[in-house]
């Protein structure tokens, strides 16, 4: 699980559409099946559950694992980043006063 799996996760919740999801990221459908398929045979139950057409219409949804799974991805790498916060300073500490001036990355 990563930024680009979570976001294609994110995207299927707004659109309802594995399709829509991957046009959103300019992803090929492909890509975000093969994507979708990874994700769902990496843990134990699919975290992507798409119906079938038909007099309703189709369509894509997170199952309650996926839910889980987006949610506790999304606070981990908000507690991540926070920790992160406290190292800048030194890493900015031990930068070239050039490099520092110039705000390069």
């Amino acid at each position: 699980m990563g930024p680009g799996k979570a976001e294609l996760l994110e995207a299927i919740q707004k659109t309802g559409s594995i399709a829509a999801a991957g046009k959103s990221m300019n992803m090929s459908y492909r890509r975000a099946w093969m994507l979708v398929d990874v994700m769902n045979r990496s843990f134990s139950e699919p975290l992507v559950q798409a119906a079938r057409g038909g007099k309703h219409g189709g369509g894509t949804m997170l199952t309650p694992l996926g839910h889980q799974v987006l949610d506790h991805y999304t606070k981990m790498v908000t507690a991540v980043n926070h920790a992160a916060q406290a190292y800048l300073p030194i890493f900015s500490g031990l930068m070239s006063k050039q490099t520092t001036e110039n705000n390069v990355d």
